[in-house]
């Protein structure tokens, strides 16, 4: 049997320093949280911080030791585990009384809910008996928040040992999976994002953690993070046929999201979701045949039937009835929000600069931008510390980042050694050969702008934590970088743990900006934006890549139809007027678009 959440929502991973602590400020409450777990540095000066908060013994992990990257997240993961723990015992040690930590937990949770009922009647009821047997009841139906960690499988460098040889399963990602499998860490999942590591999914099969015990419960599941439905059925193929169970597929907006991008060829999130809804048993079945022979040939115990599957969904949702649409019609188990809750201390570790830049925030400041080294768009806030870093640097004529931390190096374009594209050695190197290539004036600028674009998120996404703990741990690196997603702009004050939970369950309403679009027409409007953005960028394109777009403008306009029906059916509770007037305008805009591209080609 799994255990159920108290919530319908969770906090997905963000960056790598704002939701490193968040399940210490929220699981307590029965919140889930995503930590990131790539950058071992800031682990463990979040772990030297929370041992002395707490008065725990804490002995530094030197980079010199064997293993240490796996200790170092192993021990900050249980450090949390164990922090948690001790929260949520003393909420629940503590008695009814107005203003209380135990109050609150039963008041921010959604009001159709079961424990709400009970809640209800415990307040309502003057009978002493029976108030003392509903305060027993609650204090047993209490559950902490699930303490989830993420690993972005494309963040995988390989460790190397005195010989300048990779050492067997110390690659980042893999020793990542280690730390977090031999953690203390209980009913947690570990999410997966950025796509399928063949390498790293193989290595899962040695863990025996990620397994169902013979009731079929899993103390560390699986989740994985999908763009699509065709995306969700390879990987959960691909790990049932090892005999890993994938509990939960988190579908996230290819564009309307913080961070990186992973942009669809065009589907957009209802019709994605719709064939989610349609396709589960389906999901269920095609996973279960796979699995249940793979652990029955390992010598496990088959199941007679298959482990449950949770489908959830994040990236632009803004409004409680966004929400309850998602919940109502498309049956997701559970809804991401991200984004507004950089605006909530109470959840979240942002420093207060970039709070700042964050609450001022506007349409133009939230950019799709180029600044990863992955070479994947990235939505990214300008006006950042770390945005004056480098462009500081270019003025100086020094372009490019000392790149300490290493975690992003994957180029071999001029070095035998993998490097980092935001690296000074690199974009040195890169605008030499721009400058001696035989480029038009047009392709050499834009060239030289994505290169001198790329940014050091290794540090960036770091720093906030450092800051607002003051617990540094790079000399002289103070830069910061911030990943919101385009909705950041419709919130504009700071706000409790207990206003983000009313304004996401409908009975409080944050957002301060009239006339924003609804997720799905501002998810439209970002690929538009998209795809205009390709073709601009492309000087000469090839018929792949004039078939490629055309098939993009057909699937948006595949999911316009889509809209127009769901309108038919009432199940927007949006101005219907602008919602059909704003399919109409982004119809029109990609029919022009593919006219265009058929002159083209």
């Amino acid at each position: 049997m799994q255990i159920l959440t108290p919530h319908k929502f969770h906090i997905p991973v963000m960056g790598l320093a704002y939701s490193i602590d968040s399940p210490i400020k929220v699981a307590r409450f029965g919140i889930n949280s995503t930590i990131s777990i790539i950058e071992d540095n800031l682990l463990e000066a979040m772990r030297k911080h929370y041992s002395k908060k707490y008065g725990e013994d804490y002995v530094f992990i030197s980079s010199k030791e064997k293993d240490y990257r796996i200790k170092r997240i192993t021990n900050y993961l249980s450090l949390v585990q164990r922090l948690v723990n001790i929260e949520f015992e003393k909420i629940k040690a503590s008695t009814f009384t107005f203003g209380s930590d135990l109050m609150k937990y039963f008041e921010m949770l959604p009001d159709s809910g079961e424990l709400k009922n009970i809640f209800e009647k415990f307040l309502l009821t003057e009978n002493v008996s029976e108030k003392e047997n509903l305060a027993v009841l609650l204090k047993e139906k209490m559950k902490p928040g699930a303490i989830e960690v993420n690993i972005m499988t494309k963040v995988d460098k390989d460790n190397l040992d005195k010989n300048n040889l990779p050492i067997p399963n110390a690659s980042d990602a893999l020793t990542a999976l280690k730390a977090y499998a031999c953690s203390d860490l209980k009913d947690s999942a570990i999410v997966f994002s950025a796509g399928l590591n063949p390498r790293l999914y193989n290595y899962m099969e040695d863990f025996r953690e990620f397994d169902a015990d013979v009731s079929g419960y899993f103390h560390k599941k699986v989740v994985i993070k999908v763009s699509d439905y065709r995306s969700a059925l390879i990987q959960g193929k691909y790990l049932a046929k090892k005999g890993i169970w994938v509990s939960e597929f988190r579908i996230e907006s290819g564009l309307n999201c913080g961070g990186h991008v992973f942009a669809t060829p065009g589907l957009l999130m209802g019709p994605i979701l719709n064939e989610f809804k349609e396709k589960k048993e389906e999901l269920l079945e095609s996973l279960f045949s796979l699995y249940n022979p793979a652990i029955i040939a390992k010598g496990q115990q088959g199941f007679p039937k298959p482990h449950p599957i949770k489908i959830t969904v994040q990236g632009g949702i803004g409004t409680s009835q966004e929400d309850n649409m998602l919940h109502n019609y498309y049956k997701v188990d559970s809804t991401g929000w991200g984004t507004p809750f950089l605006l909530c201390p109470e959840a979240t570790t942002v420093d207060k600069e970039t709070l700042q830049l964050l609450l001022n925030s506007k349409e133009k400041d939230v950019i799709r931008s180029q600044s990863s080294p992955l070479g994947v768009g990235f939505n990214y806030l300008k006006g950042t510390s770390a945005e004056t870093e480098r462009l500081n640097r270019i003025e100086k004529g020094a372009p490019g980042s000392p790149c300490t931390e290493k975690f992003l190096v994957s180029n071999t374009e001029f070095t035998k050694k993998p490097i980092c594209t935001a690296s000074r050695k690199y974009q040195k190197l890169k605008i030499k050969q721009l400058e001696e290539s035989d480029l038009s004036e047009i392709e050499y600028q834009q060239q030289k702008e994505d290169v001198l674009s790329k940014e050091c998120l290794c540090v960036g996404l770091s720093n906030a934590a450092a800051l607002n703990y003051e617990v540094p741990f790079l000399k002289k690196q103070q830069a910061v970088t911030i990943c919101p997603g385009p909705n950041i702009v419709n919130f504009s004050k700071l706000s409790t743990l207990r206003e983000m939970s009313d304004h996401i369950y409908g009975r409080s309403n944050l957002m301060h900006q009239k006339g924003r679009p609804h997720m799905f027409v501002r998810e439209i409007e970002l690929y538009i934006d998209f795809l205009e953005q390709q073709i601009t960028r492309t000087q000469n394109p090839e018929k792949r890549m004039l078939k490629n777009w055309g098939t993009f403008c057909n699937n948006l306009i595949d999911g316009i139809d889509y809209y127009r029906e769901l309108l038919k059916k009432q199940i927007l509770e949006n101005n219907q007027e602008e919602f059909e007037s704003s399919l109409k305008k982004a119809e029109l805009t990609i029919l022009k678009l593919k006219d265009s591209l058929l002159k083209t080609g």
